[in-house]
C-alpha cells in the first residue's frame, strides 16, 4: 500500500521569537516492510542551518536553526511510503518461549541480542515496578510463546483500558495508566513496554502514522489524522515484532512507521529552544493519503 503522508506543525508566538533550535524526528524508516520513496522537510522562515543525523535506533532526525525574527513557525514534512503486507509472516506459537529469550539474552553476543539487552532497562517513562509485572503475569503463563503473551497483553489493555483522549498528557505517569485504566495509544504502549520490561523481555516504543477510514457514508477529512504508537517484542527467532494495543491487532499495511526508541522521549516528533515568543499557540495537521497503486 502506497501513501502520502502530510504532517503540519505550526506555532504561533505573542511575541517575536529571535532564535529558535529545533530537532524533528518525522522521517518515515526504510525498512524490509517500509519503502520510502521519497521525503521533504519544509521551514518557514527558511532556516539558517538544517541538516541531518541518525540516532543510535538508526532514526533519522533532521536539525535546523531559525535566527531571523519570526512570530510564526511552520514545519512541514511531506513523504511517499510504500508499505508491505508483514503480518502473515509472523507466527505467534511458533515463537520462543519467554523464559528461553530471557536466559538467550544472558548467554547471547551476537549484534542483535546485544541490542536488545538494552531495551530491557526501565526510563523514566517506562519504568520497571512489580505492579507492572504481576500486571504482566495476568497473560503471561509458564513456557508460553513471548509472541504469544505479548498479543495477550495487548488485547487485554484494549479490553479493559478506555481510550480518554482528555484523561492524560506527556508527563502522566505510567503507574497513573495502569491505575485508572485509561489513556491514548502512548499511554497504552508505554505500559505494555513497562510491564513486558518489568518481566525481563526486550521490548520498544514505535512511533508511526495508522490510516484512518471516515465513519459509513462520510468524507475524509483533510488532515484529521494523527500520529500513532504502539509496542514491539524481541523473539530470536523472527526478530522484532509489533503489537497495536489501541486496535488489539498486529500491525501491517496500514500502518507507517517512523521511529524506534525506549520510550516517547527519543522519538519526539518535534522539540527544541526558543528565545523570545511568550505563549504560544500550536496546531498539527496530519494526512494519510492512500494511492493507487500506479502512483509514484
Amino acid at each position: 500500500m502506497k501513501y502520502q503522508i502530510s504532517h503540519l506543525t505550526r506555532y504561533r508566538y505573542q511575541q517575536e521569537v529571535a532564535n529558535c533550535y529545533n530537532l524533528s524526528c518525522l522521517s518515515p524508516r526504510k525498512l524490509a516492510y517500509q519503502k520510502t520513496r521519497r521525503t521533504r522537510l519544509e521551514v518557514n522562515p527558511s532556516p539558517s542551518s538544517l541538516y541531518d543525523h541518525l540516532d543510535f535506533f538508526g532514526n533519522r532526525h533532521t536539525f535546523f536553526h531559525v535566527n531571523t525574527l519570526h512570530s510564526e513557525l511552520e514545519v512541514k514534512i511531506s513523504s511517499l511510503v510504500e508499505v508491505l503486507p508483514r503480518a502473515a509472516q509472523i507466527d505467534i506459537e511458533a515463537s520462543m518461549p519467554w523464559e528461553q529469550v530471557i536466559q538467550h539474552l544472558g548467554e547471547s553476543t551476537d549484534a542483535q541480542s546485544l541490542h536488545a539487552r538494552l531495551l530491557r532497562t526501565a526510563t523514566k517513562m517506562t519504568p520497571i515496578d512489580p505492579l507492572f509485572r504481576a500486571f504482566a503475569e495476568t497473560v503471561f503463563e509458564p513456557d508460553m510463546p513471548i509472541l504469544e503473551g505479548a498479543q495477550r497483553l495487548s488485547h487485554l489493555i484494549n479490553s479493559e483500558f478506555t481510550y480518554d483522549p482528555g484523561f492524560t498528557t506527556l508527563a502522566t505517569p505510567v503507574h497513573t495508566v495502569l491505575q485508572q485504566k485509561r489513556g491514548v495509544c502512548q499511554d497504552f504502549a508505554q505500559l505494555a513496554i513497562s510491564a513486558l520490561r518489568s518481566m525481563g523481555i526486550p521490548a520498544r516504543y514505535v512511533s508511526g502514522y495508522l490510516e484512518t477510514l471516515p465513519p459509513p457514508g462520510q468524507e475524509r477529512l483533510v488532515g484529521a489524522d494523527a500520529s500513532h504508537a504502539w509496542f514491539s517484542v524481541f523473539d530470536p527467532q523472527q526478530g522484532w515484532v509489533d503489537f497495536d494495543p489501541t486496535n488489539d491487532l498486529i500491525p501491517d499495511e496500514r500502518h507507517i512507521t517512523l521511529a524506534f526508541g525506549r520510550d516517547y522521549a527519543d522519538v519526539v516528533p518535534l522539540k527544541g529552544l526558543m528565545s523570545g515568543g511568550g505563549q504560544h499557540e500550536l496546531t498539527v495537521e496530519v494526512d494519510v493519503m492512500p494511492l493507487h497503486d500506479d502512483a509514484d
